[in-house]
């Protein structure tokens, strides 16, 4: 990669520039912006917002472009530990300046940033945002926002006291999808919810596999160490990076953690659900050999079946929500015809009232009341204003405007609840794998997993399971040696 020259090294000149010059303009500039001055979290909205990716390649490569629609946005640093994956950001954004080490980028450009797009895998998420954060800069994550719960919870109480504008990258919840479900239940047409299903055909990426026995050669231009980050210490293995990751608990959050965020965000945004209260599951078995189960704790479940229940609320009924990955689909709604499709096909949602149902596909797309000839017919005020701009867009509006200026659709008071609620799904499959020896009596040794066939108790506020200890080890886990979150 050649070392050009960067938009950033113009941006300080011009600076720069500006600063020796007000002195001799003061006629003309009475008003200097805090950002000039270096104000944290300020940006004036004549200022161009200048944006650091960490992440060049796929969602990275992509959030990125997106931003860059804004005519006062502009890509001025992007960093990523694999340079195979920034071969389209260095055709589209040439004037920005290349960094392998996020931390780098951070220390030596934090003058010249005001805002930071987070598109790593999972487990970096937490200690990339908060980096950024605590620098006062603007972050948009992708979902989830984080890898544990613990990180979920400080990054929502870092947004507020950095007071930064967020945005978790679940871009259905600036969608019409979800506000026009609002609106029919805020018109109450299908009564009171209690029950909801929600679904998805991921995994797409292995999942319910053994960890691979023979480590392979690092490429050349990936940073391997860089790349596991507060990940434990590991030989490299084949087709892990870029994308099969996720099925991996080190790193990902399984098929919950991908999807969720984009499907269980319209129920929980329609009801207004808080935390669970409990939570349950069983997963699918993977079988090695003549129908013998394997044994996979480092992998995600091929496929799962999750219930979450949330308390009553502001008068509201008690919640019962059920996640399915993995193929497996709730029973088909009476009320849907038989050529009809549930869903998408793949994954959707519906919610279950006490005088109807109504659904929706991912992102909250293509929402209908059940029978769907419903959906024309009922004609409800708007009591939730659109998103025109998109959700990229508003980010950057909510960015140039200011912290506290400008409602966003997934900022972290909404996304890191939202959040939590998720991984507890992956806390209830993480326990469920909890596998303890002891000695039957007949002197025996003998396996056996407590964590089966529990409903696990959750305190939300204090983030702890009060009947099943050891699933609480899953609530905040170790960092590698050198690599914490800050706080």
């Amino acid at each position: 990669m050649s070392n050009k020259e960067s938009g950033s090294d113009k941006q300080t000149q011009s600076r720069k520039e500006f600063i020796k010059n007000v002195g001799l303009a003061s006629a003309v500039f009475t008003i200097v912006p805090r950002h000039v001055l270096g104000g944290k979290g300020f940006t004036a909205p004549s200022d161009t917002l200048y944006i650091a990716g960490i992440g060049a390649g796929g969602k990275g490569f992509g959030d990125m472009t997106a931003f860059a629609e804004h005519p006062q946005a502009k890509i001025a640093f992007y960093c990523d530990v694999d340079e195979r994956q920034t071969e389209r950001a260095n055709e589209r954004f040439p004037d920005a300046k290349f960094y392998k080490d996020y931390r780098e980028m951070l220390e030596k450009e934090h003058d010249n940033i005001d805002a930071v797009s987070v598109s790593t895998p999972d487990h970096m998420h937490a200690v990339q945002a908060m980096a950024a954060m605590q620098l006062g800069k603007h972050v948009y994550v992708q979902k989830p926002l984080t890898h544990d719960i613990y990180e979920a919870r400080m990054l929502t109480e870092a947004a507020e006291k950095y007071k930064v504008v967020t945005q978790m990258g679940n871009q259905g919840a600036s969608g019409d999808g979800v506000r026009q479900l609002v609106d029919w239940y805020n018109a109450d047409v299908i009564g009171d919810v209690h029950t909801v299903y929600v679904w998805t055909n991921r995994p797409v990426w292995p999942q319910g596999i053994p960890w691979p026995k023979s480590p392979a050669a690092v490429p050349k231009d990936l940073d391997w160490d860089l790349w596991l980050g507060t990940a434990p210490k590991k030989d490299y293995i084949e087709n892990l990076v870029p994308f099969n990751w996720r099925g991996w608990w080190d790193y990902g959050t399984g098929a919950l953690g991908d999807m969720a965020c984009h499907l269980m965000e319209a129920p929980f945004t329609v009801l207004g659900l808080g935390y669970p209260e409990s939570v349950e599951c069983s997963v699918g078995s993977v079988y090695t050999g003549a129908f013998r189960r394997g044994y996979f704790p480092e992998s995600c479940p091929p496929s799962s079946h999750i219930v979450l229940r949330f308390p009553e609320r502001d008068g509201k009924p008690a919640v019962k929500m059920h996640w399915m990955d993995g193929g497996i689909k709730p029973e088909r709604p009476e009320e849907l015809g038989p050529n009809e499709v549930m869903g998408d096909g793949n994954s959707g949602a519906i919610l279950v009232g006490t005088k109807g149902k109504m659904m929706c596909s991912e992102y909250g797309y293509d929402p209908k009341l059940l029978p769907t000839s419903l959906t024309e017919q009922t004609n409800v005020p708007q009591t939730v204003e659109r998103v025109p701009e998109g959700h990229y867009q508003q980010w950057v509006k909510g960015c140039i405007a200011g912290y506290g200026n400008t409602k966003l659709s997934s900022s972290f008071d909404v996304a890191g609840p939202l959040t939590e609620s998720i991984l507890m799904g992956n806390l209830a499959i993480r326990s469920h794998d909890i596998q303890e020896r002891y000695t039957n009596e007949s002197g025996e040794e003998r396996t056996r997993f407590p964590g089966r066939g529990i409903k696990l108790l959750w305190d939300g506020p204090n983030m702890r399971i009060t009947n099943f200890e050891p699933a609480n080890q899953f609530v905040k886990r170790e960092y590698r040696e050198g690599w914490s979150l800050g706080v």
